[in-house]
């Protein structure tokens, strides 16, 4: 692997509960509103389903998340200047993250008689609709997901097997991973408040977040990137895993500290901003603030977080990327915007919120750490950076095309076919394959 090879992304899109398109998730996250969740209506749950942040689509059958994946891709594609001619000549891999996968037509109860489908199966279904023989890998270590399909992405262009990755994470209602956080207690009754005094557990969101990355080199041969500071890199990966406990995280945190510590290098003061994994429970705020002290040192206190999940809910595996998007978003507008106003905040939870008016990102601290943890102790870090801001008024993840965003409800978007296993080569009629694996020092994750 050639690790001199810069890592950009030249497209970014998103699907969240405030509609479709990363400017619509842009102006929720300046508008530092409240969305109370919904009660979803389930006439198969059998039971009272806590609170979620839906995406207002109201049809809950099967393919939702491969719907919310496929607009998200479509919109990050656009911006990056791609369609399908220019895709089917590149060396393109389809890389997705997921929770639950595809998990509706497995929900559906006793009695269906349609039989049962692969959950995991995104980037194949992505990848057959778009109509590319591509790589694809699967990836379903829990919350974390979405940050490891965007590891492998920059993986995958570093050791120079794509020219192009379509990556991300998606995850979409499910009646089983509500019905288990319930039996958890680790819901809250209002709405998803991490690092509040009196937080009571996460509340889960849908989504999906897309980045488009390649090499720069790539993306300057095709004319996309005509300066070093045109497009956001990916300077940074690193997972770990705590392999302690099943659900909670590790008392000492050392693992988390560890994958922070290795994607941010030798250059922690030279953040400007923190997305942080912040789902809300008790446990895991504290811990993770913690953390950041140790990684980030002195100045830990001072450098602002944006708590996505605040505004967007706790999108399991898509989480991470939907983070991902709100950095390049921030590295974008050169600025945090404020958070979700806080009623009171939790006094061990010594870290920095904003609220009230966006603070600028500080001159020479152009870098955004993000921060994904899953269950089974998966954890992994990522760092964007970018150089001179387009400022207030945006422009394109690559810096030179208006985005394809588009605000309000999320329209049907059919899933594709075929089913993927984790490193399958698919074409428009689906395939599976090996797995792909990586080890960390520190900890191993597979």
């Amino acid at each position: 692997m050639n690790r001199e090879v810069e890592v950009v992304v030249t497209g970014i899109g998103a699907v969240t509960c405030h509609g479709a398109g990363a400017d619509t998730l842009w102006r929720a996250m300046t508008a530092a509103g409240t969305r109370l969740p919904d009660r979803p209506a389930d006439p198969l749950a059998r039971m009272d389903l806590p609170l979620i942040s839906l995406v207002p689509d109201p049809d809950l059958r099967a393919e939702r998340a491969t719907r919310f994946a496929s607009l998200a891709a479509a919109e990050a594609l656009s911006d990056a200047g791609l369609d399908g001619p220019s895709l089917a000549a590149a060396r393109t891999a389809v890389v997705f993250g997921s929770c639950m996968g595809e998990p509706g037509g497995n929900e559906r109860g006793r009695g269906a008689d349609d039989g049962w489908q692969p959950p995991f199966r995104l980037a194949s279904a992505l990848a057959g609709e778009l109509g590319l023989f591509a790589t694809v890998h699967d990836i379903g270590n829990a919350c974390a997901a979405g940050g490891y399909a965007l590891g492998i992405a920059a993986d995958l262009v570093r050791a120079g097997e794509a020219d192009v990755v379509i990556a991300g994470g998606s995850d979409a209602y499910s009646r089983v991973a509500l019905g288990c956080f319930n039996r958890l207690g680790a819901v809250d009754p209002e709405r998803c408040r991490p690092f509040e005094r009196d937080r009571a557990g996460t509340v889960f969101g849908e989504g999906a977040g897309v980045f488009v990355v390649e090499s720069a080199a790539h993306a300057r041969a095709r004319g996309v990137l005509s300066s070093p500071d045109g497009a956001p890199r990916l300077t940074g990966v690193a997972w770990s895993c705590d392999a302690d406990h099943p659900t909670a995280p590790q008392a000492d945190a050392e693992q988390v500290v560890r994958a922070m510590r290795e994607a941010l290098g030798a250059a922690p003061d030279t953040v400007g901003c923190v997305v942080p994994h912040g789902t809300g429970t008790r446990l895991n705020d504290v811990l993770e603030s913690r953390a950041l002290h140790r990684a980030l040192g002195p100045r830990a206190a001072r450098v602002p977080l944006y708590s996505l999940k605040a505004l967007l809910g706790h999108t399991g595996g898509a989480s991470a990327a939907l983070g991902a998007v709100a950095a390049a978003l921030i590295l974008r507008h050169g600025e945090v915007p404020p958070n979700v106003p806080l009623k009171e905040q939790d006094p061990e939870c010594e870290v920095l919120l904003p609220q009230g008016d966006a603070v600028p990102l500080a001159d020479g601290a152009r870098r955004v750490l993000v921060n994904a943890y899953g269950f089974g102790g998966n954890n992994a870090s990522l760092v964007l950076e970018s150089g001179t801001p387009t400022g207030p008024s945006g422009g394109s993840a690559a810096g030179e095309r208006a985005g394809a965003a588009s605000g309000g409800g999320v329209g049907s978007v059919s899933g594709g076919s075929g089913s993927a296993g984790g490193g399958a080569v698919v074409g428009p009629g689906g395939g599976s394959g090996g797995v792909v694996r990586r080890t960390v020092e520190g900890g191993g994750v597979s």
